[in-house]
């Protein structure tokens, strides 16, 4: 397993920064990961797209999941059973979601690698690991417009006025994070209050409002600047393509 990691995504994406980096004008490492976020969203549109569909087709089906749940409250196991049922006849996976959120934690562990094990290597590229017609650029540098320095972690025992952009970046991407639950939630039915008759979509969606900007604000203070930027194309890209989505989805419906 950590060998196809490895060879199938820590390595692709260590050589295609390196790649982006070299060839883009003034050799800037922010917008080297800008770049390469983009190409791996693009990439996994199929697998978004699905995702934004099957959220669609168990908003749609929310009326009956309620008389399923209702039907059979007091017996959880019947419930399930019936859940299932249902889920089958009409083809929807109450999990698919999930798939993209797993891609996407993969990249953010490969993203993560990349920039420490280049920060701990002095911020030179390591020659092994680069393919032969990938040409190496020496020394890296880190910074992100010349304000970021995307190698390192906040640390709030020594804050200046440089560390403003790198605060900024953090907040961004945790409101970015914020706003893309919000607006799933509001393209939701209205959600039942009571704990009992909500379905699991549902009560993680609620969840994930506060809990993913929480998770991304710790990401972009213990990790380096780079995933935090990264965390931030990627929230953005979802959003744009969660909102086209869903209005060509409105639109096919009138």
């Amino acid at each position: 397993m950590v060998f196809l990691f490895n060879e199938f995504v820590y390595r692709p994406i260590y050589n295609l920064l390196v790649f982006v980096y070299d060839i883009i004008p003034l050799h800037d490492f922010g917008i080297a990961i800008v770049i390469i976020t983009l190409i791996i969203k693009f990439i996994l549109i199929p697998l978004s797209r699905k995702q934004i569909e099957s959220q669609k087709k168990m908003q749609d089906l929310q009326p009956k999941i309620k008389e399923i749940q209702e039907k059979y409250k007091k017996d959880k196991e019947k419930q399930s059973r019936a859940l299932m049922e249902f889920y089958k006849t009409n083809k929807v996976n109450p999990f698919s979601g999930c798939l993209p959120v797993v891609f996407q934690l993969v990249f953010l562990i490969a993203i993560y690698r990349v920039l420490f094990n280049i920060s701990q290597g002095g911020l030179v590229v390591e020659q092994n690991i680069l393919y032969s017609f990938v040409k190496n650029p020496g020394q890296i540098n880190q910074y992100f417009l010349g304000i970021v320095d995307l190698s390192k972690a906040l640390d709030f025992r020594s804050l200046t006025l440089e560390s403003l952009p790198h605060i900024l970046l953090v907040v961004l991407a945790a409101f970015a994070q914020y706003y893309q639950t919000k607006m799933l939630m509001k393209s939701q039915p209205a959600v039942v209050k009571k704990a009992d008759n909500q379905d699991f979509s549902q009560i993680m969606t609620q969840q994930m409002l506060y809990l993913g900007p929480l998770l991304t604000l710790f990401i972009g203070i213990k990790f380096p600047a780079g995933l935090a930027l990264y965390w931030l194309v990627s929230t953005v890209f979802a959003i744009i393509q969660q909102k086209e989505l869903l209005l060509k989805k409105e639109k096919a419906e009138k």
